[in-house]
């Protein structure tokens, strides 16, 4: 696939996805953060494979990029879930 298959598929999702998310009422966010934050557990994990069967530097440095986002991802989702639910908890 080419470049601009794969800018076509990156933008398609984006849109689609931002679409999706502004719909979702805002008393469902906190459970689907949670969902989301395992599904970026998946991103870590394919990112670790891809970086190891990785050939040329040029392309490890990109999975290097990309298991530091997703680990910010996953870290930032936990982070706020569990702000978010501390909010329910009585004092």
């Amino acid at each position: 696939m080419n470049i601009l298959g794969l800018a076509a598929i990156f933008i398609a999702a984006s849109i689609i996805g931002y679409k999706l998310i502004s719909k979702v009422p805002s008393l469902l966010h906190t459970p689907l953060m949670s969902g989301m934050n395992a599904l970026s557990g998946v991103t870590v994990a394919g990112a670790l494979v891809a970086t190891t069967l990785a050939v040329s530097l040029h392309s490890q440095l990109l999975g290097v990029i990309a298991i530091v986002l997703a680990m910010i991802n996953v870290a930032g989702g936990f982070l706020v879930t569990h702000r978010m639910l501390k909010m329910f908890k009585g004092k």
